[in-house]
């Protein structure tokens, strides 16, 4: 059954379950209980619908918006009071398109933001796609039931937003150079005539660390008031190899020194075990992205508190440890364990509902600051079609991937003997991690890598289903400064692929955690005859 099957059954049974009693009892129960009472108010929409000089709705498709690098779009601004229900919201990927030749703003550029009751500062404001789970700027499917993001491109958000004097809703583009292109959006809510006075708002806090910060405990949220935790999402990029998820999250709640919510493991607070399984979407909690988990591996993941809120009558702290494995080269007993402090980039966002306005500490980093810092000298594989270094077939720059804006290096071999040879130059003996920057395509075959004539990893399968970016690691050293040359050379195929090409965009060597260095311990190892490779 799939996702969206799931929730639509669990809501129906959810239904059935009603139950009539007396004129005062509850009518109805679960999910969709409150569809059976009487509601008052009026429904009303916002919408990127185009409308004529008398307000009447046009008729065509062209009911779309741009939003100009550095500009901002209202997507709604009404009086209250009044509760927004649902959101939805579509536009270009970053890739190209038509429309859009030269791509268009990544979501992660994109500030979504919330301003109730006139208020100058935002009680919302998260990077959008962060907001909707899609984090690093990638496109995921999310079927949870709060946020639905369908096929990866609407973005749909169910979270109640009540309002009492006004709401404005914004759409800010921080991207430096690339628009926002095809915004659509339809913003619906009720407008009521009045509010049950304790009836608390909805905030969401995004916060990030890169890297997380050493002897201390990663803060999700820290706040002062009257309300309830309702969801986390979370993003981490892992800094070592190795799993990063043993740390526990600690939730202390109207100031106690000690946390009274104690969890067994960062995999076990988003409700799955022995690790974050890619590709899992449930009502509750999932794992939307995921590539690997290793050095510069990306994993996100979502927690809804919808049937468990988190109440707090003063306060509430919400933190996490950022405990793991580690190779043997990050520790000084040398050795692989469980519990060390490890130092990956975290960021996350905070849902909850609160009474009156939250004491958190608000500011957003810019754009430039919220997209993940490089960690890779890159050496781009085109740089073999100048140099001679694709042999025995033919080889050319692929511009128009999506996924490798900045083009690829196709080659398809003529023959067994084929060989593709990229150089680069290191400038500076300190410790790296080899990858390699590739395309996996139903018609690309299987590849063995050698660094200066050396056999380095196993064959590597660039066969896929379908194209999309991939990384293949080979080997940890300190590679003394000098000329290098990465050869590929083609070893068969895959039984399902109709091809043996490649396609390569660089190479790359990825930089190690600062603690490598110091501890040294792999500084004299040759590599040649003894390679390392940390999982």
């Amino acid at each position: 059954m799939k996702p969206i099957a799931k929730i639509l059954t669990l809501a129906a049974a959810a239904l059935m379950a009603c139950s009539c009693g007396s004129d005062t009892a509850p009518v109805g129960g679960g999910v969709l209980g409150d569809l059976v009472r009487p509601m008052d108010g009026r429904s009303r929409r916002a919408t990127s619908t185009r409308a004529d000089e008398n307000g009447v709705p046009v008729d065509h498709n062209s009911d779309n918006s741009r939003v100009l690098a550095g500009d901002t779009k209202v997507v709604l601004e009404a009086d209250g009071p009044g509760v927004v229900t649902h959101m939805w919201f579509t536009f270009l990927d970053k890739g190209r398109h038509p429309w859009a030749v030269n791509g268009s703003a990544t979501h992660q550029e994109m500030l979504l933001r919330v301003y109730y009751d006139g208020h100058e500062t935002p009680d919302i404001e998260v990077p959008f796609g962060d907001f909707f789970a899609n984090c690093f700027g990638e496109r995921s499917e999310v079927i949870s039931l709060p946020v639905v993001v369908e096929d990866a491109d609407s973005y749909n958000c169910f979270w109640p937003m009540p309002f009492r004097k006004s709401i404005r809703i914004e759409i800010a583009n921080q991207s430096p150079d690339k628009n926002v292109n095809l915004l659509y959006y339809n913003i619906d809510w009720i407008e009521k005539k009045r509010l049950p006075r304790d009836t608390p708002y909805f905030y969401a806090m995004y916060r990030q660390e890169y890297p997380a910060v050493s002897g201390k405990d990663y803060v999700v949220l820290e706040t002062e008031g009257k309300g309830h935790y309702v969801g986390t999402v979370m993003a981490v990029r892992q800094r070592s190899p190795q799993w990063f998820g043993e740390g526990d999250e600690k939730i202390y709640i109207d100031g106690e020194e000690v946390a009274s919510i104690w969890g067994t493991g960062t995999e076990d607070y988003f409700l799955s075990a022995w690790g974050l399984a890619s590709n899992v979407n449930t009502p509750y909690f999932g794992t939307v992205f995921y590539t690997h988990g290793t050095i510069g591996g990306q994993t996100s993941a979502y927690r809804w508190h919808l049937a468990d809120p988190i109440v707090f009558n003063k306060s509430i702290k919400v933190t996490f440890e950022h405990t793991g494995w580690m190779s043997p080269d990050e520790n000084k007993e040398r050795r692989t364990f469980s519990m060390n402090e490890r130092q990956d980039d975290i960021s996350t966002v905070a849902f909850w509902y609160q009474t009156g306005r939250p004491t958190f500490e608000r500011g957003v980093p810019p754009a430039e600051e919220r997209v993940l810092p490089s960690i890779d000298l890159e050496f781009p594989a085109v740089a073999a079609l100048e140099t001679g270094g694709c042999k025995g077939g033919t080889g050319f720059r692929q511009d128009n991937l999506d996924h490798y804006m900045g083009g690829q290096l196709t080659f398809v071999p003529g023959g067994p003997a084929a060989s593709v040879e990229i150089p680069f130059t290191v400038g500076k003996k300190e410790p790296r991690r080899l990858v390699l920057a590739v395309t996996e395509a139903p018609d690309y075959g299987i590849w063995q890598a050698y660094l200066n004539g050396v056999k380095v990893g196993g064959p590597i399968n660039l066969y896929g289903e379908r194209v999309r970016a991939w990384e293949h690691h080979l080997l940890d050293f300190w590679p003394d400064p000098g000329d290098y040359v990465l050869t590929l050379r083609p070893v068969g195929r895959d039984r399902n692929s109709t091809g043996d090409g490649l396609g390569i965009e660089s190479v790359r060597l990825r930089e190690r955690r600062p603690r490598v260095a110091e501890y040294g311990f792999d500084r004299d190892n040759d590599w040649r005859t003894d390679p390392k490779f940390y999982q």
